[in-house]
């Protein structure tokens, strides 16, 4: 892992100090750039959002989908899980500790906001981190990329169909139109510019194509703070005035994390998929793909809403979770290879 990625937590701590401080003491800039907006997407954002992921989606080699067959396996049981399980059980344990556990103690007018921001947060597979959770498991590389790809490909057509049925199941008014164009300008458009110039940059020699990446990596991770900064700088107040909220949102997006990546990797083992191929899908089964939840909710419902406060507190706490389940995954190759049978 790079010094930013193994310190994220860190350093999304300090942007929220930051963002938090600064639209305190200097509220205009911050409300000056939330009102560059052209057909309600804001116009700062969209950059910062487009600058975090085309370079992740560069790294996806979509010919890697010839591969999905020869793990075919650890394949279902992760596109089960990101597809029939995680949205849904992150909606319920939404309504489970938003709408009644903890509302006594959120605000009010907030509540189905930050259910809608859950929801936002578990419909979409991670693509990027989950390239270092794979790693550090010792992962199949090539069961990583394929699945990967295979789910790149899926949330085009998903994304939005699955996220408006489950704001519909909560009861919260699904602005189609606002959607249907965050699909486009975050996962479509970027999943074309990245794959042109992948196309590109390897006619070149993949060392060209590794020496961009690396040089993209850094300001990936600085555009995905600069767009927190932002989000805090709106949020500010609200933070002051209730700081508890965030600790209460992060309690159904940890549970979530380990109930999906414990799923499936017992799924694994009862199916005597390879220790290798288990690791990465109870991982990649987990992990959300945090860049497209903040956008959309920001396009969705405002850099001040609670579904964009939700979405970030899923950015504070990916990476000290996700290393947990690394951790619990490594631990426990003994005992997940004394049933199973590598395939």
């Amino acid at each position: 892992m790079t010094l930013f990625e193994r310190y994220l937590t860190l350093w999304v701590g300090l942007c929220i100090l930051a963002g938090v401080g600064l639209g305190h003491l200097a509220p205009a800039p911050f409300q000056a750039i939330g009102r560059l907006e052209v057909a309600q997407v804001n116009l700062a954002v969209a950059v910062l959002i487009w600058l975090m992921i085309i370079p992740m989606l560069l790294k996806i080699d979509f010919a890697a989908l010839h591969q999905v067959g020869e793990h075919w396996r650890g394949i279902a049981v992760t596109l089960f899980i990101n597809w029939a399980v995680k949205p849904f059980s992150m909606a319920l344990l939404g309504w489970l500790f938003v709408s009644h556990l903890f509302r006594p103690w959120l605000p009010g007018d907030q509540i189905d906001s930050y259910i809608a921001g859950l929801i936002l947060l578990a419909a979409a597979p991670c693509t990027a981190m989950v390239f270092v959770w794979s790693n550090l498991t010792n992962g199949e590389p090539h069961f990583t990329l394929s699945q990967v790809a295979l789910n790149d490909l899926i949330m085009v057509v998903a994304f939005a169909p699955l996220v408006g049925l489950l704001l519909g199941l909560s009861s919260i008014s699904v602005p189609w139109q606002t959607l249907l164009l965050s699909v486009a300008l975050y996962i479509v458009v970027p999943v074309i510019v990245a794959q042109l110039w992948r196309r590109r940059l390897l006619a070149r020699g993949p060392r060209v194509l590794a020496g961009v990446l690396t040089r993209l990596g850094p300001v990936s991770l600085a555009a995905l703070l600069a767009t927190l900064v932002l989000l805090f700088g709106f949020q500010g107040e609200q933070i002051i005035a209730q700081p508890l909220v965030i600790a209460m949102l992060a309690v159904p997006i940890t549970i979530q994390v380990y109930f999906n990546s414990g799923l499936a990797y017992l799924l694994n083992r009862r199916l005597g998929v390879a220790h290798c191929v288990a690791g990465p899908s109870a991982l990649i089964g987990a992990s959300n793909f945090f860049e497209l939840a903040v956008a959309a909710a920001i396009s969705l419902f405002g850099f001040q809403s609670g579904a964009a406060l939700a979405t970030v507190v899923g950015v504070l706490i990916e990476v000290p979770v996700m290393l947990s389940v690394v951790k619990i995954v490594n631990a426990s190759r003994g005992w997940y290879e004394s049933r199973s049978i590598p395939s």
